[in-house]
């Protein structure tokens, strides 16, 4: 077996609800995203997958959806009054955690193609969310 990882370095705001911490208040962070790819064999080239295509699709989509954006819930009181302020947001259906950013990015790796073993999610310089689906 053999895999590949690229990290993504990304700036991102958030907040969390029904939550008692400090993360229930809009701040941001300085993620960084690992995305992992496994293949058993290697292509025509010797390789599970070019670090440039993982750069110029999932950094690109990173870019432009994720990068310097609010991600938050959809269902989430700050959306109408960011919104008519005219800050970027990425909303999301579940409560923007580490753990469901890191699904948002690896299931959008999926869905082009890229043999996706595991995406973490580096919130701080200590603290990382990982997902993995079974299977």
């Amino acid at each position: 077996m053999f895999r590949v990882s690229r990290e993504i370095d990304f700036c991102y705001g958030h907040r969390l609800l029904n939550y008692d911490g400090k993360c229930r208040f809009l701040h941001g962070h300085n993620g960084r995203a690992v995305i992992t790819l496994e293949a058993e064999e290697l292509d025509s080239r010797g390789m599970v997958l070019d670090f440039s295509d993982i750069k110029h699709v999932v950094s690109n989509w990173i870019d432009d959806h994720l990068d310097h954006r609010m991600i938050l819930n959809r269902r989430d009181p700050m959306v109408p009054v960011l919104d008519e302020m005219g800050e970027p947001m990425h909303l999301i259906d579940a409560n923007p955690t580490a753990e469901n950013i890191a699904k948002l990015i690896h299931e959008f790796a999926s869905t082009q193609g890229f043999p996706v073993l595991q995406t973490q999610l580096w919130e701080t310089p200590r603290c990382y969310a990982t997902y993995r689906p079974r299977g």
